[in-house]
């Protein structure tokens, strides 16, 4: 059995419909899931990783481990994950522990107790996902206008389908144990490029307007702990080097490139219509 945390997020939703589609016994674990949440023959689990006592139904029967970086006490899951019999955990974080480890504490706190739970492991530090551009939606739908901050500055975004399909190969017993991955997209693309992909796929003009950092800040503040709205600020206006090349873990994984940001705009461009 695969447990799959944050299955009604963008990647986990992606995972459990790859591990479904190959025949896998999966348990999709999030804080409001439901059988019509899932496909036909997924067990649904509503728990809370804020809460690891209660984990204990949601992991039972499980083999392996699907983990986001969520809650304050990794600990706690974990050790509810082993008494569960889980052996194996796909702990998917950030790049930010790498690149800006005084920034990101939280999610080096999961890796650690990751790396010291005893049980096998495998980690992905993922860069920005192309399902940020999802944010411009309302707007790009009732507006064609698309905002966003350093609107030349280049990062390589990498689809969540392609973070799905790492973590659908890693999940496998035995396999990559002890790596840790970095996951990005094949090519950096700026913000303007991403609104004209966007546009493209959709066939009509969309009107790029470039946000003051101030500006940014103020609306990323409304949904994000400032912590974390001025640390992605700090990589959207002067990313690091190594937050900028593109990695090659995912194509090693996949033996296959990973996706475009074109080809994500393409297939989600319902999203905008």
């Amino acid at each position: 059995m695969f447990v799959v945390t944050g299955a009604t997020g963008n990647v986990g939703r992606a995972l459990v419909r790859m591990l479904t589609e190959a025949r896998l016994p999966v348990t999709a674990v999030a804080r409001h899931v439901t059988g019509a949440d899932v496909p036909p023959g997924v067990r649904a689990v509503a728990a809370a990783l804020a809460e690891p006592a209660g984990l204990g139904t949601a992991f039972e029967g499980g083999e392996a481990l699907f983990l986001l970086v969520a809650g304050e006490d990794p600990h706690g899951i974990l050790d509810a994950a082993r008494t569960a019999g889980i052996r194996k955990v796909v702990l998917l974080s950030s790049q930010g522990v790498a690149t800006r480890p005084e920034a990101y504490g939280h999610p080096a706190r999961f890796e650690a107790a990751v790396r010291e739970s005893g049980l096998d492991w495998t980690i992905l530090r993922s860069g920005g996902m192309a399902g940020n551009a999802f944010a411009w939606a309302e707007s790009i739908r009732t507006r064609r206008e698309a905002a966003a901050p350093f609107g030349d500055v280049g990062l390589p975004f990498v689809d969540p389908e392609d973070v799905a399909a790492v973590a659908a190969a890693t999940l496998r017993p035995g396999a990559h144990l002890g790596a840790t991955y970095t996951l990005t997209g094949p090519a950096a693309t700026t913000p303007r490029e991403r609104a004209a992909a966007i546009a493209a796929a959709l066939g009509e003009p969309v009107r790029f307007t470039e946000q003051t950092r101030e500006e940014a800040h103020e609306q990323m503040a409304r949904f994000m702990p400032l912590p974390v709205v001025e640390g992605t600020l700090t990589i959207l206006g002067t990313p690091t080097d190594s937050e900028q090349r593109v990695s090659p873990d995912a194509e090693r994984v996949l033996g296959r490139k990973p996706g475009s940001f074109a080809a994500w705009a393409e297939r989600n461009v319902a999203a905008f219509r």
